[in-house]
């Protein structure tokens, strides 16, 4: 049998590129004639999830004779659990025992195209791919079997992936799909289990991603070891835009172990036996190498107004084309909110391996987008994408567009020179640190107003941007890509369109705010390279957002928690809201001197997980260091399919959020990023993680399923910062937290 995922031409490409799509069938002239006089049938239903995209059994499921079950997604593990939860999902449908499933993720050579592993829609999109497929071809095996034992199908159960009669016939999947073919359209969509029936979805089972990172098997693209396999360093110029005038290997050449110096216009690499002989070399050819020109940056220190100088796409996405004065007696508030370029900072740095070999070239990446990152690939290599293969191997950190991609494309161009010999390429910290994309620096404006009795009267927000995606697909997006000669201008950047959005994701209150107005800026000139960062600007958005929403309260004289109730209409926003207010114990909290407590709430992009945050913390009045205490947060993702598993993306994104929010941001003057390493990029330590991290998770049985991986970044930044404004009495609203600032704000 061909799965879905192995057909290489689609077949809207196919009719592109000057094919044909024909169709045969045969058709009674009884039917012929009805078919005259009968109305139209209505369009069927679209299918859910990716299923629309890749409607066929076999894009999903294998079923093998030896009874072996295979399923297919489309999306990558990148730590957020998904192969767990994904195989939940097939074995709950399949009623088959959950250790006898093999997922495979990620693969241009087996598995569906569904895009980039972004936006938290893993669950969303091949969560209901996978659950709708299951269901159907447990009611073919049933259906199958009945037709073999001439029984009724309300005779016959499944148990453990065999279909059984009343009288104890039985017949396995294997046996049953034996010389049939799966590649059949997922047309029924009624047959999955009720939730009240759910003996594996709904349970936290144990993730099978851990134990081999526990144990130190290997489990990261930077573990792969393959035979005769090689290793490459990357010389980068010292700043964007420098050109490679002068270079003299002879004595690389002859160092230990080199196989080759890689020169390709402005992008220079080696090749060597080992690894460190390749960081020796690395070393001496960047000693040997002549670099000319290149752009210089701004200051970090004046990032925010250099932003709002460059040109810019405004447009209001929501409410009236003018801003909103305050009414006659309204008390006004007016607040600027900023945040600094800020790094993925993954722990491992950027690693691919790639295998140049008979005119085949394969890539393992940690690679959010297998597919696009292929065609770059492709692109770059001027190779047919028939011919290229990635897999996707988990790198050790990610949640964004990093380096990724561009080492998969350093790999690919490193292993052409050494073909039949996999290349193994990881980039050095400070590459790490000053060649990935960013997350955006933003600026935020918000002026608004509270009447006598406590209404919001007026709402004016305004943010400005860098692009939140400038991911490859064209080559031009790949750092390697824009050096060698012949160099591939970058992609000319564009923003996520509402209701989703990039710059402005959650910029659009999701409280009732009679004509709030929300304008962007979007900035497509970029001082320094950005993409997404988890999140986007949701991150930054809800951290202005909620910020504001306390600021308010206080002007109304306002409890903020009450403040937001009044003001949220959908119910399972408020279920959040209160389920947190009660588990910290809003009401009861005890104050004391340099304490505070702050609460945020938001529903991701305003259409996936509904969550709420709390949290106490103190400042120490002689340093302004922030020690954060208890934080509560309550998440409602729709159907849960393994509680453990949301509460994991929870806290860590809280966790994350946090470290984002205290102590990180990208430093930068006219010679370059200055951010080289840990001690110039500091991120959150042990000591520094909240003394408590309590999640609620809200089940909605039968719900579609919701992206949570990103949904409690930005309640995290916006409760902590509520929290310092209770524990300090003024409001800090430039990120990040750090003491001197918070010192200084309190001095003020």
């Amino acid at each position: 049998m061909t799965a879905l995922g192995q057909w290489e031409i689609r077949r809207r490409e196919l009719l592109k590129g000057g094919g044909a799509l024909v169709l045969y069938f045969t058709m009674s002239p009884a039917r012929l004639v009805a078919q005259e006089t009968a109305p139209n049938p209505p369009p069927p239903p679209e299918l859910p999830g990716s299923l629309s995209e890749f409607p066929f059994l076999d894009a999903w499921i294998r079923i093998d004779s030896d009874e072996a079950i295979t399923v297919f997604t489309g999306k990558a593990e990148l730590g957020q659990g998904i192969r767990t939860a994904l195989t939940q999902v097939a074995a709950e449908q399949l009623k088959v025992d959950f250790s006898r499933i093999k997922l495979l993720t990620a693969d241009t050579a087996q598995t569906p195209n569904e895009g980039y592993t972004a936006a938290s829609h893993s669950m969303e999109k091949s969560g209901t791919a996978i659950l709708h497929a299951a269901a159907y071809l447990r009611r073919m095996m049933i259906g199958l079997a009945a037709e073999e034992l001439g029984i009724a199908a309300d005779n016959l159960r499944v148990e453990d992936g065999v279909v059984i009669s009343n009288a104890g016939e039985r017949r396995s999947y294997g046996q049953l799909v034996s010389g049939k073919s799966l590649h059949v359209t997922v047309e029924d969509q009624t047959g999955a289990f009720a939730p009240e029936n759910y003996t594996v979805m709904g349970q936290s089972v144990p993730r099978v991603d851990i134990p081999g990172k526990l144990t130190g098997e290997p489990s990261y693209v930077h573990d792969l070891r393959l035979e005769r396999m090689v290793h490459g360093r990357i010389v980068r110029p010292p700043r964007r835009g420098a050109r490679l005038v002068n270079l003299d290997t002879s004595n690389v050449d002859q160092m230990p172990g080199v196989l080759n110096v890689v020169r390709d216009g402005n992008y220079l690499g080696v090749i060597a036996e080992g690894e460190f002989q390749a960081i020796k070399a690395m070393q001496a050819l960047q000693a040997a190498a002549q670099w000319e020109g290149g752009a210089s940056l701004p200051s970090d220190t004046s990032i925010y107004d250099h932003l709002m100088q460059l040109p810019a796409d405004s447009s209001v996405i929501n409410g009236p084309q003018t801003p909103q004065s305050p009414p006659e007696g309204a008390q006004a508030v007016e607040a600027t909110y900023t945040r600094p370029y800020q790094m993925h900072g993954s722990i491992g740095p950027s690693c691919a391996v790639g295998l140049f070999q008979d005119g085949q070239l394969t890539i393992w990446s940690h690679t959010q987008g297998v597919y696009p990152d292929r065609a770059a690939i492709a692109e770059m290599m001027e190779m047919d994408q028939r011919s290229v293969r990635l897999i996707h191997m988990e790198g050790a950190g990610c949640y964004g567009h990093n380096g990724a991609d561009d080492a998969a494309a350093d790999a690919a161009l490193l292993a052409r020179a050494v073909p039949g010999r996999p290349v193994r390429v990881q980039w050095m910290r400070d590459h790490e640190h000053q060649w990935e994309p960013y997350g955006s620096a933003m600026v935020v404006r918000t002026s608004g107003s509270v009447s006598a009795t406590g209404d919001i009267s007026s709402w004016n927000y305004e943010v400005w941007s860098n692009p939140h995606t400038t991911r490859p697909g064209p080559a031009g997006n790949l750092l390697p890509a824009q050096l060698i000669s012949g160099a591939f201008r970058p992609e000319v950047p564009t923003n996520i369109p509402q209701p989703a959005g990039g710059a402005d994701r959650n910029a659009v209150p999701e409280y009732s705010i009679p004509n709030a107005r929300v304008v962007e800026h979007f900035i497509a000139e970029m001082p320094l390279r950005t993409s997404a960062l988890r999140s986007l600007g949701a991150y930054m958005n809800v951290f202005a957002l909620e910020s504001f929403m306390d600021e308010l309260a206080l002007a109304a004289g306002r409890d903020p928690v009450e403040f937001r109730l009044a003001r949220l209409e959908d119910s399972r926003a408020k279920d959040v809201v209160t389920t947190v207010a009660d588990a910290f114990d809003w009401t009861g909290w005890e104050r004391r001197p340099g304490r505070g407590r702050g609460f945020a709430y938001a529903r991701y992009k305003n259409l996936a997980a509904y969550c709420a945050v709390a949290i106490d913390l103190d400042v120490d009045v002689t340093t302004g260091r922030i020690k954060l205490g208890r934080a509560v947060a309550a998440c409602d993702s729709g159907q849960v399919v393994n509680p453990d598993g949301i509460r994991n993306q929870i806290e860590g994104g809280l966790v994350q959020s946090a470290s984002w929010t205290l102590f990180e941001q990208v430093r930068f003057n006219a010679d370059g990023v200055q951010s080289v390493d840990w001690a110039g990029y500091p991120i959150l330590r042990f000591p520094s993680v909240p003394a408590a991290v309590e999640v609620h998770v809200i089940d909605r049985p039968g719900e579609p399923f919701l992206g949570t991986g990103e949904a409690s970044q930005g309640p995290a930044a916006a409760a902590i910062a509520n929290a310092v404004a209770d524990a300090t009495g003024v409001r800090i609203r430039d990120l990040p937290l750090l003491p001197e600032r918070v010192h200084a704000a309190m001095r003020a």
